[in-house]
């Protein structure tokens, strides 16, 4: 019996890769029709928004394919370099930042927004971390300990820039990663609650985050024209939608009803023109790359690999999560783009790159003295040494392969 060949080493998860084009195709067909008028009105060119997203989307290719074909371990070797430079450009934001919406968030005229950048550094950063305490991070001195000053600082210097939504979804990204590497769930618990206690703090102390909690309560109470006019307007645009939409760039809402229509807003649009079972098809096109991104993880040779690959599914499909549970008034309203769908550069670059590592983790590929170094319980299965993983399956040997008649 030989070895089905989409499941040969060496070769790029091609599935993930139809299922990333078909979610930029989507993006940019909703950021033309959501932005067309905009771009006359701002810039005398109805296709400024989306010509700007399409060099984006280049500049995204290209990180894409030079990190989906660099051996995913030669990130590791520059993870600490990356952090310290990660964290010098969110402490230069807060001294030179451009402040847009309340936040000191951007560098560069509002190019390059370094607490996007952060996501996948930090991701990276942090299963290089866990993977090399093995068991000790069952330990408190080891584990819990050293993991809440590092999340703490990052996103301490994060929330400074008034951007807590990115605080907290690198926040639960981390934990997800604590927790598939190992960690005592205990530890984990004590991690939440003291997250959850942050949280409560800067939210409590925050007469704009607080109103937001009071509109999410009760959207539809109160002044029409307050705190909960965006929340009103995207039910608005999801609720004229219907089951099948208005037709692609129908929509009424965008026409300055739903502000950041094309960022943080784009789903209504996309709810509102292409109605319930085009918002499906999207929500059915992220659960796809969850699954390859899992699968792949399952796949890898190392624990690095592992937990690197859940981390960057995590922090995508969370970004993903929180995005639509605003549109949907399931969650308090806080602006966090759709990956790979709402307009902004940083945001469709960082997500491009994040795919790249993962289509390099699924080659499943490990340099020589690499696997030397890791030794053969690490290339059999997922470390035999770390028993306590909570993925499904990987701390198993793998099965011997049939002899070929």
């Amino acid at each position: 019996m030989t070895q089905s060949k989409s499941e040969d080493p060496h070769k790029y998860d091609y599935l993930l890769v139809i299922t990333v084009a078909a979610l930029l195709i989507v993006g940019l067909m909703m950021i033309y029709s959501a932005t067309f008028a905009l771009g006359y009105q701002l810039h005398q060119q109805p296709t400024y928004y989306f010509i700007r997203q399409l060099l984006w989307m280049g500049l995204g290719t290209l990180a894409l394919v030079v990190l989906a074909r660099v051996e995913y371990h030669t990130w590791r070797r520059f993870s600490i370099p990356m952090m310290a430079v990660t964290m010098l450009l969110l402490g230069l934001v807060l001294l030179i930042g451009e402040a847009r919406f309340g936040g000191q968030r951007w560098l560069f005229n509002g190019s390059i927004q370094p607490s996007e950048l952060s996501k996948l550094v930090i991701v990276i950063y942090i299963a290089d971390w866990l993977s090399s305490k093995g068991d000790k991070i069952r330990k408190v001195s080891y584990g819990l300990i050293p993991f809440a000053i590092l999340l703490g600082l990052i996103t301490g210097l994060i929330v400074l820039q008034q951007d807590l939504s990115t605080a907290i979804l690198i926040g639960i990204t981390s934990l997800a990663m604590f927790f598939i590497a190992g960690g005592n769930l205990w530890q984990i618990m004590v991690s939440g609650l003291l997250g959850g206690g942050t949280l409560f703090i800067l939210i409590t102390r925050s007469a704009y985050r607080l109103s937001r909690i009071t509109s999410f309560l009760d959207p539809l109470n109160g002044d029409p024209m307050g705190d909960g006019y965006q929340i009103r307007q995207i039910l608005i645009a999801l609720g004229s939608g219907g089951l099948t939409g208005l037709g692609l760039g129908a929509s009424r809402q965008k026409f300055g009803y739903i502000p950041a229509s094309h960022t943080d807003g784009i789903f209504a649009i996309l709810g509102e023109e292409l109605g319930l079972i085009g918002g499906l098809v999207v929500i059915g096109l992220f659960t796809f790359l969850a699954y390859r991104g899992f699968k792949i993880a399952l796949a890898a040779k190392d624990s690095f690999g592992t937990v690197l690959a859940s981390g960057i599914t995590c922090s995508l499909i969370f970004q993903a999560l929180v995005n639509v549970g605003v549109v949907t008034a399931s969650l308090p309203f806080t602006g966090v783009p759709l990956p790979l769908i709402s307009f902004g550069g940083s945001s469709l670059v960082v997500s491009m790159a994040s795919i790249g590592l993962l289509l390099a983790i699924s080659r499943r590929t490990m340099p020589a003295k690499q696997a030397k170094k890791e030794g053969r319980r690490e290339v059999n299965g997922f470390r035999r040494r770390n028993r306590g993983t909570r993925l499904s399956g990987v701390s198993r040997p793998a099965k011997p392969k049939p002899a070929m008649r």
